[in-house]
């Protein structure tokens, strides 16, 4: 397949199994994420891997920021969080890290960081890794930002799942070009 036609074929796939990605795989996803768009060279993105027994400890992470935020929330529900990084066998918590500069807005580096993601998801699909890039009320829970380890400048930008994709993924609904794009001449 040649590369537009991968990056044409590219979607999220949230039923991913074991194995997740070698170290190998995951230093070309990186590598990718890294060469994002970045005004004035910023460097802001950044990334933590979790697999194996860590998936465990960041769901007792998110359970807890979640209990934090609401003290009456019911065990069913922290269980259904504790289990979120379980749905796969690698989960990546990208993140930019703002840094003060004359030029370069912090709006410019959280794009940068969402470029970088798109080019680890790309790589990723490149590399047959099934992804699913994903956010929710936890990405935006400050509680769950300390218990990571995040500095005060750090935003979350997403939760990446990564495997090896299980079963056939829905069709894409195909969208219509002139709903999303105005052409002047």
């Amino acid at each position: 397949m040649n590369p537009l036609e991968l990056l044409l074929s590219r979607k999220s796939h949230n039923k991913l199994v074991a194995p997740a990605p070698s170290d190998e795989q995951l230093n070309i996803l990186f590598k990718a994420a890294l060469r994002a768009p970045d005004h004035a060279l910023l460097k802001p993105w950044y990334y933590r891997v979790y697999q194996e027994d860590s998936l465990a400890t960041l769901g007792a992470k998110m359970a807890e920021a979640a209990l934090k935020l609401d003290a009456s929330i019911s065990e069913e529900k922290l269980d259904k969080i504790r289990n979120k990084p379980l749905r796969a066998p690698m989960v990546v918590v990208a993140s930019v890290k703002v840094k003060e500069h004359p030029k370069v807005p912090e709006i410019e580096q959280v794009l940068s960081g969402g470029a970088s993601v798109q080019n680890l998801l790309m790589a990723a699909h490149f590399q047959g890794i099934g992804a699913m890039w994903r956010t929710g009320s936890l990405a935006f829970n400050l509680h769950l930002h300390s218990l990571l380890g995040f500095e005060k400048n750090e935003i979350l930008t997403g939760f990446i799942y990564l495997g090896t994709e299980q079963g056939e993924k829905r069709a894409a609904k195909l969208l219509n070009i002139d709903d999303f794009v105005t052409r002047f001449s």
